[in-house]
């Protein structure tokens, strides 16, 4: 049994998740923002912790760190503008990043995208620059830091049913469903020899304990 931090409790592969680790008994915190959101956490068996991590600064985020043995970081901006997309998906982030190391919790999953990079390439007048800017600088602050890492490259998000079958060696994204995403990052908890790797991949044709061993 381990206890989880989800940062993004509320997000549609944090939902998904949180019932794979409930059933394996471990448990399972999951951090929001709306209180409204808390009966949907813990009909999928975490427990809720309302928290904005967009503005409580580091010291309050290790406080709620403490204790858990692994930070799932599924949290994210949604793309609403520029700001807010940095303030979240980047400066958040990197000050969760900081405060589970305050906290002396090593094990960071960061849940990032396929093409993440500094070399992206996205075009800085295409909508989704902010984000490609954002999340490739957290990617690289956490593969800086000491902590035990593992950043998730999942591709397109779809809604299919999960086949519990990816493929970790494609060279290029396509579609992956949010079920195997989340199954991905259970398995990725469990795994030691996933630390200190980015694994992207697609829905594929290997099972998920098998293709993100090293």
């Amino acid at each position: 049994m381990a206890r989880i931090l989800i940062v993004g409790g509320h997000g549609k592969v944090a939902l998904l998740l949180a019932p794979i680790l409930a059933a394996r008994r471990d448990e399972v915190t999951a951090l929001i923002r709306n209180p409204a959101h808390a009966d949907d956490v813990r009909a999928a068996g975490a427990t809720p912790f309302v928290f904005d991590v967009e503005h409580e600064d580091r010291a309050a985020l290790a406080q709620v760190i403490a204790g858990h043995d692994a930070v799932v970081w599924s949290a994210g901006a949604g793309g609403v503008d520029p700001e807010r997309t940095k303030a979240v998906d980047h400066d958040a982030a990197v000050r969760s990043m900081d405060a589970a190391a305050d906290a002396g919790v090593q094990r960071y999953v960061m849940v990032s995208y396929f093409n993440a990079r500094p070399d992206h390439g996205v075009d800085p007048g295409n909508s989704f620059f902010a984000y490609a800017e954002a999340k490739a600088a957290a990617d690289e602050h956490l593969r800086a830091s000491d902590l035990d890492w593992t950043v998730l490259g999942p591709s397109g998000l779809t809604t299919a049913s999960p086949t519990g079958l990816i493929d970790a060696a494609a060279e290029s994204s396509h579609t992956v469903s949010r079920g195997n995403v989340a199954a991905v990052i259970a398995a990725t908890l469990q795994d030691p020899s996933t630390i200190g790797r980015t694994i992207r991949f697609n829905d594929g044709a290997t099972p998920i304990v098998d293709a993100i061993r090293a």
